[in-house]
């Protein structure tokens, strides 16, 4: 089954890892992602003042151009999915915002396009029994929590993925792989996001909060879909250490870096090596 498929800028740079694991942990369940022709920016965060037509321009042109390749695009980057989910919507629900960008694209799109998330793909398309079988146990007593942060979930009428306080889909799928979920309190609540541009202490933290829930229950990993997300997570338990002798620090993986771990895909391929703090030592083959 091939997919059209949008990385978007940080997949190609910072988040290779993200990537890579995306497309070789779906690749070897059967689905191809086929990069969309000649992408650009989904424009990163959708625009606040309803009349800023200009910030979704970016957005249309990508959800347009994968209405003449397929009707479905596959995005993973949790800012991507939350800005394309939120102008296609825009463009279904707004006769000004439809008006408006057809006529400034010239094309003749009506928010057509089914936008997929990977979760959406393991659960519905994969099957998390498949997945299950494929995993074969692989990833038996490793203890993970599952983190969404903001983007990927709210808001949730015009995300519509999961709900929005206490989605359990990652938690599927880790199940599904063999794991153990663990629960806590904080995995819909913000990392800091962007501020840690501008107050790394704030930042730092939220950081410390999160990380401290989850390891606090358990947790010997942490997976998540955001790559501002991971970068904050595991970046900053440096900072946090230095700070803190006693401060325990804890790998934050992609979840599809863990389905490609417990699918036997080589480490080299999956951009572990990545990371600040190495999840390699609790995953089997790496």
């Amino acid at each position: 089954m091939k997919i059209p498929y949008f990385p978007g800028c940080t997949l190609h740079s910072k988040a290779r890892g993200l990537d890579d694991s995306t497309r070789d942990s779906l690749a070897a369940l059967g689905v191809e992602l086929v990069e969309l022709p000649q992408w650009t920016c989904c424009g990163t965060v959708f625009p606040l003042a309803q009349d800023n037509y200009m910030g979704m321009v970016a957005a249309a042109r990508i959800l347009s151009d994968a209405a003449k390749e397929d009707g479905r695009l596959v995005t993973v980057c949790s800012f991507c999915y939350n800005v394309l989910k939120r102008v296609n919507h825009a463009i279904k629900t707004n006769p000004e915002v439809h008006r408006k960008l057809n006529d400034y694209l010239e094309v003749d799109y009506h928010g057509e396009t089914q936008l997929l998330h990977p979760l959406e793909l393991f659960k519905d398309q994969v099957g998390f029994d498949v997945l299950q079988e494929r995993a074969g146990g692989a990833l038996n007593g490793l203890k993970v929590a599952c983190y969404y942060g903001c983007m990927l979930v709210r808001p949730a009428a015009e995300v519509s993925f999961d709900h929005p306080d206490n989605p359990t889909i990652m938690e599927e799928l880790v199940t599904a792989l063999g794991a153990e979920v663990v629960e806590y309190p904080d995995k819909t609540t913000c990392c800091g996001s962007y501020q840690v541009l501008h107050d790394n202490t704030l930042v730092k933290q939220k950081v410390r909060d999160i990380l401290d829930s989850a390891t606090t229950r358990g947790a010997e990993a942490i997976i998540t879909s955001c790559p501002l997300c991971q970068f904050n997570l595991d970046w900053l338990q440096e900072k946090i250490a230095g700070e803190d002798s006693s401060f325990k620090k804890i790998p934050v993986l992609y979840f599809t870096q863990l389905v490609g771990a417990a699918l036997k895909i080589p480490p080299e391929k999956l951009g572990l090596e990545q990371h600040y703090v190495d999840p390699r030592p609790l995953l089997p083959g790496a």
